[in-house]
């Protein structure tokens, strides 16, 4: 699988922004439902703005969407980022299952013969 230009960019960062223990657990809360910088700040053992850096990331990555209500800032999962890197490592596995059946074939062909 050969992804070029501006998806590959795209795709870059949202597999960088998913290599994070942290990111990827403010996408999960995300997922569950809108939140707060500043609640999910109160989750981690880090300043507000180490927060704020992660949710920029993930935001960048387009795997969050952020919106002001007041004075309070709001993030929720984009899920159809989400989607899109789920079928991008479907591909990756379809390469990887073809690779075994072709070698699973060639074992069962040199075992017959």
């Amino acid at each position: 699988m050969v992804v070029r230009g501006s998806e590959e960019a795209s795709v870059d960062r949202v597999f960088h922004a998913l290599s994070d223990a942290t990111r990827r657990d403010i996408l999960a809360r995300t997922l569950a439902g809108e939140c707060s910088v500043s609640a999910l700040a109160e989750l981690y053992p880090m300043s507000f703005a180490a927060v704020q850096k992660h949710v920029a990331v993930l935001e960048e990555a387009a795997l969050v969407k952020k919106r002001r209500v007041g004075r309070e800032r709001l993030v929720t999962a984009n899920a159809a980022t989400i989607r899109d890197a789920a079928q991008v490592l479907g591909r990756l596995e379809l390469v990887w299952r073809q690779r075994l059946d072709r070698f699973g074939a060639a074992l069962d062909e040199d075992a017959g013969g």
